[in-house]
């Protein structure tokens, strides 16, 4: 049996491969194609990588993982951040695509100058290296499951696979990929549902197999724990750069903010089925490491072909996610630190070269940075909150609050970003509150006094691309 396992897990592995090498050589020729798809992603390919950017290991490695700690009602209020995002960024998405730029950063220096974009990029940096991180680790995890190898192993083997797809096909083999994952993953997790829920004895079988705690709307947190669970995911997917960036490969305005509605129904879809997933795998595997909730199940609980289905999609999720982000972050060090800092454009065939060079440099800075932390759940809190307490204040501000000013914009940033590294590094996270607690206030706060308190500033800048059109 475990055979099947590496074998369906290996050749969807050498299919993306494929894919990669099919979009490097068919479609990118420019810097532009590297980086958004040449702006012509269809509606439904829109969705599919919207989707399978946001549901990757943060969900089928570190959102059962909560799961398996807290239980099933607990994780709802973890989960509901996503789709109240999602929700607030059908008012932004088509606004996104009329920009027609590639970073955050670039939309920021519109509104804020110059300043806010490097500083910005140098904090998504922190954030999005991390994210990457525990993608390889959970592609380490998968791995182990269907292989037998250690994790390291496989993490090592995981990163090697993102590394080389983001730096062939860009977000084309990117998207692509992305689209057949969201599929599959839907698929398996659909019909794996009365499987797992008839090998617990139904619903009343899952109940009686939950402790105490699990069974409560808090999983024996406090309010301040919740919530420091709850903000990171909705303040990340609301200022994702991901989310922009695929946006901005629309064809057209419309298409992006349509496709918002299909990535709503998409993620509540999913995340209802990772909750009752994950609770089964509690029942039936009491004492396996959290990480591998929804793994395990699908190994050990499943019948095979629907087992295997899962973990393929699994293996891509993560590693496509892990693409997303890794393209993402070299695109902040191409564009805004490198490029930003030249008086002269990089020459288009040397941007195309230097975007491959920074995927390679930035993957193994990712797979190093993996190793200092216990969990792919405490690496997704602080990547969160680094992201969402020093830019997605600036981000709400430029599209919705005229009154922002720069220094405002620079010191929520600065402050949001070295009050979460003080609170994770400095403090260890005393009473085990997660850092968006401490420092997306401080954040907020810097943002609406420094604003109110300095005089707006009129950039020299063309009105028909402004970011609060």
């Amino acid at each position: 049996m475990g055979n099947i396992y590496i074998t369906i897990v290996i050749l969807y592995l050498l299919l993306m491969i494929l894919m990669g090498i099919y979009y490097a050589k068919r479609e990118v020729k420019t810097s532009e194609d590297f980086m958004l798809a040449g702006r012509r992603l269809p509606r439904i390919v829109l969705i599919g990588t919207l989707l399978t950017t946001w549901v990757g290991s943060g969900t089928v490695v570190g959102g059962a993982s909560f799961i398996y700690q807290y239980g099933p009602l607990a994780a709802i209020i973890y989960f509901a951040g996503a789709p109240i995002g999602i929700f607030i960024l059908y008012f932004i998405a088509h606004k996104a695509r009329s920009l027609s730029k590639y970073t955050i950063p670039e939309m920021l220096e519109i509104k804020f100058g110059k300043k806010t974009r490097t500083i910005s990029a140098l904090f998504i940096l922190l954030a999005y290296v991390g994210i990457t991180s525990y993608q390889f680790i959970g592609g380490g995890y998968v791995l182990k499951i269907t292989t037998g190898i250690s994790v390291e192993f496989g993490t090592l083997i995981t990163a090697a696979v993102v590394i080389f797809l983001a730096t062939t096909g860009g977000m084309f083999s990117v998207a692509y990929t992305d689209f057949l994952s969201s599929f599959l993953i839907v698929i398996g997790f659909v019909i794996g549902i009365p499987f797992a829920l008839s090998a617990v004895g139904g619903f009343d079988g899952l109940t009686s197999g939950l402790s105490d705690h699990q069974l409560t709307w808090d999983g024996g947190l406090s309010v301040p724990q919740l919530l420091g669970f709850f903000l990171p995911t909705f303040l990340l997917i609301l200022g994702d750069q991901n989310m922009y960036q695929r946006f901005s490969s629309a064809k057209t305005p419309a298409i992006a903010k349509k496709s918002t509605i299909g990535f709503l129904i998409g993620d509540i879809l999913i995340m209802g089925l990772a909750i009752i997933l994950a609770t089964c795998s509690i029942v039936l595997f009491p004492n396996i490491p959290p990480d591998t909730a929804i793994l395990e199940l699908a190994a050990s609980g499943l019948p095979i072909g629907i087992g295997s289905l899962i973990l393929a999609a699994s293996v891509a999720f993560i590693i496509t996610t892990g693409n997303s982000y890794l393209l993402s972050s070299a695109g902040n060090l191409v564009y805004d630190l490198i490029q930003g800092a030249k008086k002269n454009k990089i020459a288009e065939n040397k941007l195309l070269k230097l975007n491959r060079y920074i995927v390679i440099l930035l993957g193994v800075f990712a797979y190093s940075l993996g190793q200092f932390f216990p969990s792919v759940l405490s690496i997704q809190m602080y990547s969160y909150t680094m992201y969402g307490a020093a830019i997605t204040p600036t981000i709400l501000a430029s599209f919705l609050w005229n009154r922002a000013t720069t220094p405002g914009v620079l010191s929520s940033i600065i402050i949001g970003g070295v009050a979460t590294l003080f609170w994770e590094i400095g403090l260890q996270k005393p009473m085990d509150w997660n850092s968006v607690l401490f420092s997306l206030p401080l954040s907020v706060i810097a943002l609406v006094v420094v604003s109110l308190f300095t005089p707006p500033e009129k950039l020299d800048v063309d009105p028909a691309t402004s970011i609060s059109k």
